[in-house]
């Protein structure tokens, strides 16, 4: 009987359902969300998020709690065991990575560093 392979990337009740959410209000059919790393930032690396209407070569793609995310291929071995979740409070709300592999971030929580970065 095979196993079924581990998640790159999980996701909380509340990342998925805004995720959801936002997706909905698209004015054009979407495959999933798109996830990836770049280089920017005071800490060197960035997440970033787009809409995807399809998957490209490569693409890792998760399936959690009824999203679809697809992950660039460069980013995915940053990606490995994070938690993807939504915060929302009086003065701000996003997207929050629990990543286990950051071993520093920005002050303002927008940039991260990788181990072996």
């Amino acid at each position: 009987m095979a196993r079924e392979k581990p998640k790159a990337i999980t996701l909380t009740d509340r990342a998925a359902d805004r995720i959801r959410a936002i997706m909905a209000k698209s004015e054009t059919p979407l495959a999933g969300l798109r996830l990836s790393v770049k280089k920017g930032g005071c800490a060197g690396m960035e997440y970033t998020m787009d809409y995807a209407q399809a998957a490209e070569p490569g693409d890792e793609i998760v399936e959690d709690k009824g999203v679809t995310v697809m992950i660039d291929p460069k980013a995915l071995l940053f990606l490995l065991g994070t938690q993807m979740d939504w915060t929302q409070d009086k003065l701000s709300s996003g997207f929050v990575f629990n990543n286990p592999n950051v071993v520093d971030a920005c002050g303002c929580g927008e940039s991260v560093r990788f181990a072996g970065m």
